[in-house]
């Protein structure tokens, strides 16, 4: 009898690290760190979250203040990807409704220094995007994010892989922050796969499936189809976030502590 290969398949933020995120809301100025953005997404109509493909504690906190976002996209050539939405929307699509939008780099600057001040690592996180409304045309919210690694993360990893399992990430994390996360936890740069949205979560699981066994673990509305789709669907509730019902019903196990895996038959 041939053994089936294993691969586990993880999503970044909230799953992997400890994630803290900072939201400005453009209308009113006002700077939070309570509110959910994917939650913000889910209720607003023609919502999109767009990651800036670009370092924030380089590029962005040192740009000029007081120019437009899409300007600063635009004359820079920063990639912008859309890393979750209410339904699938193209970038161009995304970059022509913010195109007369007068939110600024400042607006952005803002989040990431109210996550320095906090002493995480916007460098392993998303680092920083923008929520848009498509249908108002407008840039709603900026948004930045940092991290720091769950503790028991490294040694999970290292006991996965000695038992001959393959490890991935699936994230709507940007390139950049997930390669020095993949180094610094000894996983390969091809396994990791960047500004992942719920739907290509979901083809990454459905892809691997053809070569392997595949356990998905994830934290989040992100991550419903992907836990669908694999073999194990496995919810992690370390961030201590309140899901929706329909997190909890994607997932076949409920988990506390990312060690917990070690557990699960598999």
């Amino acid at each position: 009898m041939v053994d089936v290969m294993k691969a586990v398949v993880f999503d970044n933020s909230g799953t992997l690290i400890e994630r803290y995120r900072v939201l400005k809301d453009i209308q009113t100025g006002v700077i939070c760190d309570y509110i959910s953005s994917l939650d913000l997404v889910d209720n607003g109509f023609q919502r999109a979250l767009a990651v800036l493909q670009t370092d924030p504690a380089k590029c962005i906190i040192n740009a000029k203040p007081h120019q437009t976002i899409y300007n600063f996209v635009n004359r820079n050539k920063i990639d912008i990807t859309i890393s979750y939405s209410t339904n699938e929307i193209k970038k161009e699509e995304l970059l022509d409704a913010i195109k007369d939008d007068e939110a600024q780099v400042k607006d952005i600057q803002d989040t990431i220094q109210a996550v320095m001040d906090k002493k995480y690592n916007v460098q392993i996180c998303s680092g920083s995007g923008i929520i848009v409304s498509l249908d108002k045309k407008m840039i709603e919210f900026t948004i930045s994010s940092g991290g720091r690694v769950f503790p028991e993360v490294p040694q999970v990893v290292k006991e996965l892989q000695e038992r001959g399992v393959d490890i991935f990430i699936a994230s709507g994390d940007r390139k950049g922050s997930l390669k020095k996360l993949a180094e610094f936890i000894g996983i390969p740069n091809e396994n990791v796969f960047d500004t992942a949205d719920a739907w290509k979560k979901m083809e990454i699981v459905k892809g691997l499936k053809r070569s392997y066994e595949v356990m998905m673990v994830g934290n989040s509305v992100n991550d419903i189809f992907a836990l669908k789709e694999a073999d194990i669907g496995v919810l992690t509730q370390q961030q201590k976030e309140n899901n929706p019902a329909k997190v909890y019903n994607a997932a076949d196990i409920v988990v506390d502590n990312i060690n917990e895996i070690l557990d699960i038959k598999f």
